[in-house]
């Protein structure tokens, strides 16, 4: 029952403070489960541009976690796609996770850093 307890709150305190809406933290494993067997997803790399440079994951948008509220709703239009964010340590993907719940986005699954991704980057 702890354990229950514990992951149904886990999956509410990543939103904003109102409660009404948030996203949701996922594993990479996850992450990489939904590339491997969805179609329609989007990826969102948080990180600066040299950084995304550096290495990213195949199909990464790159929307730096500071311009989120500036790029997504021109770049992603339907507030109920399905959204997987990272970005190098996982702090700025939350933070950008949480800016794109502020701008009604339903579907918001924040997955963590590269720097701990197993699979597959592009150089």
């Amino acid at each position: 029952m702890f354990l229950i307890s514990v992951s149904v709150f886990g999956l509410f305190s990543c939103g904003g403070s109102n409660g009404s809406a948030s996203y949701e933290q996922i594993s990479q494993k996850e992450a990489k489960e939904i590339m491997d067997t969805v179609s329609d997803y989007i990826i969102i790399d948080a990180r600066t541009e040299e950084e995304f440079a550096e290495g990213h994951i195949k199909g990464a948008i790159l929307i730096p976690e500071y311009e989120i509220a500036e790029k997504a709703p021109s770049l992603i239009p339907q507030k109920d796609a399905l959204i997987l964010v990272y970005c190098r340590s996982g702090r700025r993907s939350k933070i950008a996770s949480e800016e794109l719940v502020k701008l009604g986005y339903t579907n918001v699954k924040e997955f963590g850093g590269i720097i701990d991704w197993q699979y597959e980057i592009v150089k």
